[in-house]
């Protein structure tokens, strides 16, 4: 084999994992986390079950803990507890609101669909 024709791939292959490597991931945001986030900014600090009532039937019992779970690791929303009633008994209760980054990552994906949608293609 000629040498003088031989290509060194090794720089490109290290510029390119070296590019691949600086990539951050960009914040993601489901349908039901954006309109957990849209509530929690609009009504301020709130319980699972109040998110519930104030979705008007788009959030269920069932997925809405799962959901909050999920924002609070991704930092979306934060949660302290509180403690039950006396009379009551039970376990605390937990009261969630939107984070400063939840906060930004709803308006940017309202931007960047607002952007995407069909009548500003036009």
């Amino acid at each position: 084999m000629d040498r003088s024709r031989h290509i060194d791939l090794s720089l490109t292959t290290c510029k390119i994992e070296t590019v691949s490597a600086k990539r951050t991931a960009v914040p993601r945001l489901s349908a039901k986390e954006s309109l957990i986030l849209d509530l929690l900014a609009r009504e301020g600090e709130s319980y699972g079950l109040q998110l519930v009532a104030s979705s008007k039937g788009r959030l269920k019992r069932g997925t809405v803990y799962v959901t909050l779970g999920r924002m609070e690791q991704k930092g979306y929303v934060s949660a302290r507890s509180e403690p039950s009633p006396g009379d009551a008994g039970g376990l605390p209760r937990r009261l969630y609101s939107a984070t400063p980054y939840g906060i930004r990552v709803m308006k940017a994906w309202s931007t960047l669909l607002q952007h995407l949608s069909p009548e500003h293609a036009r």
